[in-house]
């Protein structure tokens, strides 16, 4: 591997999309804009800087992120080399947040049991009554 130069301080937005928390750098600044990225504890603009020690929480949906600067970087990596450059250290009560909805949202049903029936769907319907979903959007009044 060539040797690669390495900024002591960085963008927060070409940083986060370098090492691949979002998918465009335009998405990263958005999400600066929006106040969902955060740098010791107080939102950050999309020009500010960071360097090597600085922890990182960024809020996708339910989630807050976080993530240590291992080393700034302004190109994007490959998805394998990024534990170089940053160490996620999201806690684990944060990932399991993750697995919850999908326990509650979906009712199992044995395989080949078929369509519920005319009872068993009113069942179903009367135990999700009510029972919403928030939209990504609506995570900002949380």
């Amino acid at each position: 591997m060539a040797q690669k130069e390495f900024a002591p301080e960085v963008r927060i937005d070409k940083y986060l999309w370098a090492i691949r928390v979002f998918k465009t750098r335009s998405d990263a600044a958005e999400a600066c804009r929006t106040g969902k990225v955060q740098v010791g504890g107080f939102e950050a603009k999309s020009s500010k800087c960071i360097k090597a020690g600085d922890v990182i929480v960024v809020r996708k949906g339910p989630i807050r992120y976080q993530y240590l600067v291992v080393c700034p970087i302004d190109k994007r990596q490959g998805a394998q080399i990024v534990p170089q450059f940053a160490t996620n250290i999201t806690p684990q009560s944060e990932l399991d947040k993750l697995v919850a909805p999908n326990e509650t949202l979906f009712l199992k049903r044995d395989r080949g049991a078929g369509r519920p029936t005319k009872k068993e769907r009113r069942e179903i319907e009367n135990l999700l009554d009510g029972f919403e979903m928030p939209l990504e959007d609506d995570w900002d009044e949380i």
